[in-house]
């Protein structure tokens, strides 16, 4: 007889334990740090849906997934949530590697040939060689020979994605920013006006710039792209040898820091 009331004792104190349990004892974190008390009912491929303590119990609330850091159940249980567009998985099938060609560079004189890998989804690494070989100055020729590399790190802007669970078309696709460094060095046919019997003299350049460039690479089937950029920025030891220094451009007058460069290229993916 003691046993039976012990037992119903027992089951009395669970049932009251179980019933003062907190309907609402999930915990839906956002990646802003917001936390809601709620009742998880689903989790789906791009939303997660719950209902909240206020609200008609049938009336169920949905939220994007990306906006979701993590899930933790009433009893402990921790889901943490991946953006879709930082995925590397849904990106496994994209080539991440490209190799550019400047366009443009030729008419002044050099060639350049670039390189860029994808780091994340949204960011890559990009660096590039160029070879000084001619070019005319205002003055008249240079018959400039030499060399430039820059190195940089590109970040994409995010939107260039597909709507449906707001993922990059492509990563390496989109409208960027790029801080980058640019070394020139060269030498070139300068005018000697001292020695009219010698109008041009051998001088030597080498410049260190910091850029910042602006532009918007396009992805075509995964395979091509097409670059094109402009930026700004500050050479170091000023620009009073010439005005072009093939990585980049004297921007002002003689003597400036001012420095601009742009271009265009062409690539391919793999």
């Amino acid at each position: 007889m003691k046993a039976k009331k012990y037992i119903t004792l027992v089951l009395f104190v669970i049932s009251n334990l179980l019933i003062a349990q907190p309907k609402f004892a999930d915990k839906l974190i956002k990646r802003d740090g917001t936390n809601i008390n709620c009742k998880i009912r689903e989790i789906g491929d791009d939303e997660i849906k719950y209902s909240e303590e206020g609200i008609q119990s049938d009336i169920l609330i949905g939220i994007d997934k990306n906006k979701v850091a993590s899930i933790i159940f009433a009893d402990g249980h921790e889901i943490k949530m991946e953006d879709s567009r930082s995925n590397s998985e849904d990106y496994a099938k994209q080539r991440k590697n490209a190799v550019k060609v400047n366009v443009l560079l030729p008419v002044s004189g050099a060639f350049e040939i670039c390189y860029e890998r994808s780091v994340v989804p949204g960011r890559s690494f990009n660096s590039s060689v160029g070879l000084i070989h001619a070019g005319k100055d205002q003055g008249g020729t240079m018959y400039a020979s030499g060399a430039f590399v820059k190195a940089g790190y590109k970040f994409i802007r995010n939107p260039d994605f597909y709507l449906k669970g707001m993922r990059y078309a492509h990563i390496l696709k989109g409208g960027y920013i790029n801080p980058e460094l640019a070394f020139s060095t060269f030498s070139f046919d300068a005018e000697n006006s001292s020695d009219q019997n010698a109008p041009y003299q051998r001088e030597s350049v080498a410049k260190l710039a910091v850029l910042l460039n602006i532009g918007k690479q396009v992805v075509f089937d995964n395979r091509f792209l097409f670059d094109w950029f402009i930026g700004a920025g500050y050479v170091l030891g000023g620009t009073e040898e010439t005005y072009r220094y093939f990585a980049f451009i004297a921007g002002g007058d003689t003597g400036s820091s001012f420095v601009m460069t742009g271009g265009v290229r062409l690539g391919l993916l793999f």
